[in-house]
C-alpha cells in the first residue's frame, strides 16, 4: 500500500515502517545521504532540500520524481530501474553522479551544478541544460539531438563521438565543442 504524505526533516531511519512505495509524497529537508532505498518505488514523488549523497538505488522505481534544491553526490542513477522512469533536478548539487546508458529523452536539469557527471551512453534527447555548469562532464557515445545547452557553461564534447543533431548551443559555450582541438578561441565582442 503507498504512502500519500508529507515528511519533514527525517533520514530513512526514522520512517516508522518504511513502505515499499511512496506516490505523490514530498520529502522536505530529509537526511537520506548513504541511505539503502534498493527495490523502493517513488511515484510522482517531490524531494525538496534534501540530501540524498551516495544513496543506493539498486533497482529502485523512480517515476516522475523531482529534486528541487537537492544534494546528491556521488548517485548511481543508472542502478534504478529503468521502466518508466521519469526525473527532472532543479538547483541541485549532482557532482560525481552517474547516469550511465540510461534512457531519459526529456529530462530537465535547471540551475544544477554537475561537475565530473557521467552521462556516457545516455540518451537525452530534447534534453534541457538550463543554467548548468557542468565541468568534467562526460559526454561520450551520448545521444544528446536537440538537447538545449544555450545557457549552461563549462561543457566540452567532442561532437564526433556524440550525436548533437539540432541541439542548442551558446556562442560563448560553443568552445566547448571544439576543445579536442586545443584552439584559443578569442571574443571580440565591442
Amino acid at each position: 500500500m503507498p504512502f500519500e504524505k508529507i515528511f519533514m526533516n527525517i533520514s530513512l531511519l526514522d520512517v516508522e515502517s518504511p513502505a515499499e512505495e511512496f506516490e505523490s509524497c514530498t520529502f522536505t529537508q530529509c537526511d537520506f545521504s548513504e541511505a539503502k532505498l534498493s527495490k523502493l518505488k517513488f511515484i510522482d514523488c517531490e524531494f525538496l532540500e534534501c540530501n540524498l549523497s551516495n544513496a543506493t538505488l539498486d533497482n529502485t522505481a523512480l517515476q516522475n520524481v523531482s529534486f528541487i534544491g537537492c544534494k546528491l553526490l556521488g548517485v548511481h542513477f543508472e542502478h534504478a530501474n529503468p521502466f518508466g522512469i521519469q526525473l527532472s533536478f532543479s538547483e541541485s548539487l549532482l557532482d560525481h553522479s552517474s547516469f550511465y546508458q540510461m534512457k531519459l529523452p526529456g529530462v530537465k536539469f535547471n540551475s544544477c551544478r554537475l561537475h565530473f557527471v557521467d552521462f556516457t551512453e545516455a540518451l537525452l534527447k530534447n534534453a534541457a541544460f538550463e543554467m548548468c555548469n557542468l565541468t568534467g562532464a562526460i559526454f561520450y557515445h551520448t545521444n544528446l539531438e536537440k538537447a538545449d545547452f544555450r545557457t549552461s557553461e563549462s561543457y566540452s564534447m567532442n561532437p564526433e563521438e556524440n550525436t548533437i543533431k539540432g541541439s542548442s548551443f551558446s556562442q560563448s559555450g560553443i568552445s566547448g565543442l571544439l576543445d579536442k582541438y586545443g584552439l584559443n578561441i578569442e571574443s571580440f565582442l565591442s
